[in-house]
């Protein structure tokens, strides 16, 4: 059964470029990962300090190993310098 996520992140103003930059890495490294599906990154039109993932993944399993790859670990250790507030993540199924 495939996974649905959605993650929402908030960016601190003077931090929104640095934020990009890692964002946009994690993308290019995670649509390599043969149990990505989606892996897409948007920014607000109307508050560019939010950037929002849509993430299909084909199982839990696959998940888990994104979860501990070197390009997930980095970026989970600088979030605290990089986030207004904690990411919200929502994950789902199709119903």
């Amino acid at each position: 059964m495939s996974i649905y996520l959605t993650a929402i992140l908030k960016s601190k103003k003077e931090k929104i470029k640095e934020l990009k930059t890692i964002l946009d890495d994690m993308v290019l490294n995670t649509r390599k990962e043969s149990a990505c599906e989606k892996y897409e990154l948007q920014q607000c039109l109307d508050d560019e300090t939010v950037f929002i993932f849509h993430e299909i993944w084909k199982n839990q399993e696959g998940l888990n190993a994104h979860n501990q790859q070197p390009y997930i670990k980095n970026f989970a250790e600088k979030v605290p310098d990089l986030l207004e507030k904690p990411a919200e993540i929502y994950l789902a199924k199709l119903v």
